[in-house]
């Protein structure tokens, strides 16, 4: 018998963990029921067909990213948090990040992230080019630190492994180093660890690092 009292929200939030669980592929109008207990037409009542839902999903996905809210006492901490966030959330929902990509609604899934680092980078002092850099540098990484955390993760087994590769012997006179490099690397700690340096670059005084402070005209 069909369930009743079904909600619009429930139908997208099982809709939505088909989809991070199994890709969109998975997603069909009859497995959707049959996961509500449901009868499809009742599917169809509250989404429309399919790609209706799809977008519907796609929207929802924007909407939950525009969620982010910065924590911490100074701007570097916010900005951290920020970017905690953002990596956790990609990681956490990578086909229904893809589906919004493929929409082309990539920016504005970014908007409100990208609005609340301006804030902090105002905070911090920044102001206009140099503010608009910093906010895409840290976009960039966390993104860029994403796909490579990806790829890793759906690469071959390595053989020889990078635990394997590093022995005393290769860097006799740091075997610190070479330890080091012989344990697996821990992703959650390098990001913490890149995105701080990072930023704490770049809310830095102008010339603090021992330029003249024009270094983002080298770079045009």
């Amino acid at each position: 018998m069909a369930r009743s009292a079904l909600t619009r929200e429930e139908v997208l939030e099982t809709a939505a963990s088909l989809v991070k669980q199994h890709g969109p592929a998975a997603l069909t109008m009859r497995k959707l029921a049959a996961e509500l207990g449901t009868a499809v037409t009742s599917i169809y009542w509250h989404v429309g067909n399919r790609e209706s839902l799809l977008d519907a999903l796609v929207e929802r996905t924007v909407r939950d990213m525009g969620a982010v809210r910065p924590t911490g006492r100074t701007p570097l901490d916010r900005i951290v948090s920020v970017a905690r966030t953002l990596r956790r959330e990609l990681r956490g929902r990578p086909h229904l990040i893809a589906m919004v990509h493929e929409r082309g609604l990539t920016e504005r899934m970014f908007l409100p992230a990208q609005q609340a680092l301006v804030h902090e980078v105002h905070a911090a002092g920044l102001r206009g080019a140099r503010a608009a850099d910093a906010v895409r540098v840290v976009q960039f990484q966390i993104v860029g630190f994403v796909l490579i955390e990806r790829n890793r993760e759906r690469s071959p087994a390595q053989s020889p492994a990078e635990g394997e590769l590093w022995d005393p012997a290769a860097a006799p006179d740091d075997p610190a180093l070479s330890r080091a490099l012989a344990r697996p690397a821990d992703p959650e700690r390098l990001f913490l660890l890149s995105v701080r340096t990072l930023v704490a670059a770049l809310l830095a005084p102008d010339g603090s690092d021992g330029s003249d402070g024009r270094a983002g005209e080298s770079l045009r």
